[in-house]
């Protein structure tokens, strides 16, 4: 009788050591998959902040055009100031 229990006791712990295997690889999978998404998370973000350095500056440059086009609509006296 206590044969039997051993046995099934570690037959059991066999079965629980397997699945312990399981999910040590699958958090394993887990982590790089997360590490990866970071990975692009990180390069969205520095893309949107070029996009955000390229439109200041277009903003600038558009600016200097509107003043140098006031300026020559004043020169021409073609404003309506």
């Amino acid at each position: 009788m206590a044969e039997n229990i051993n046995s099934l006791i570690v037959e059991h712990l066999r079965a629980i050591r397997t699945q312990i295997a399981q999910v040590k690889d699958d958090t394993g999978e887990i982590k790089m998959r997360i590490s990866s998404i970071d990975e692009q998370c990180t390069l969205a973000k520095k893309g949107i902040a070029n996009l955000h350095s390229d439109l200041a500056v277009m903003q600038i440059r558009m600016d200097k055009q509107g003043d140098r086009i006031e300026r020559t609509e004043k020169r021409l006296e073609l404003s309506v100031a």
